[in-house]
């Protein structure tokens, strides 16, 4: 998508709602395309991505994200398009709280501790003018 044109209302509006999606990541190591199956949340316009707590491994797709932080958001609920976007790993507790217990509020979660320890997190920025479009 070219991120100088503009978003359709249909694609901003499945933005603005937390759904299931497909990203893509490009391999750290292979640097060929790696899509996965994931949540995408929206707290106040905020978009991020977590997952559940696994204390005995990182996941490969946050390996990637920290390689290359460009990916692909593929909407495929009420609208299907891709949609490129900046991923950032979060790690700092005071920025993982908020968006932690957003998830875990979603998802009827109790264990916000442990997710907070162990869950990984990222948050997407669409990518060029798009931004200001989405109100994010």
């Amino acid at each position: 998508m070219d991120p100088e044109r503009s978003l359709d209302e249909a694609t901003r509006t499945a933005l603005n709602d937390s759904q299931i999606i497909d990203l893509t990541t490009t391999g750290r190591r292979t640097r060929r395309p790696r899509r996965i199956e994931i949540f995408l949340h929206n707290d106040h316009g905020q978009l991020f991505i977590t997952g559940m707590p696994r204390a005995d491994r990182k996941r490969d797709w946050i390996y990637n994200i920290e390689a290359d932080p460009h990916v692909i958001v593929h909407m495929k609920q009420s609208v299907v398009v891709d949609v490129p976007a900046t991923a950032r790993v979060v790690t700092d507790p005071d920025e993982r709280r908020p968006l932690i217990e957003a998830a875990a509020r979603r998802w009827g979660r109790t264990d916000v501790p442990d997710m907070l320890r162990h869950s990984p997190l990222i948050v997407l920025t669409v990518d060029g003018s798009v931004d200001h479009q989405l109100g994010l």
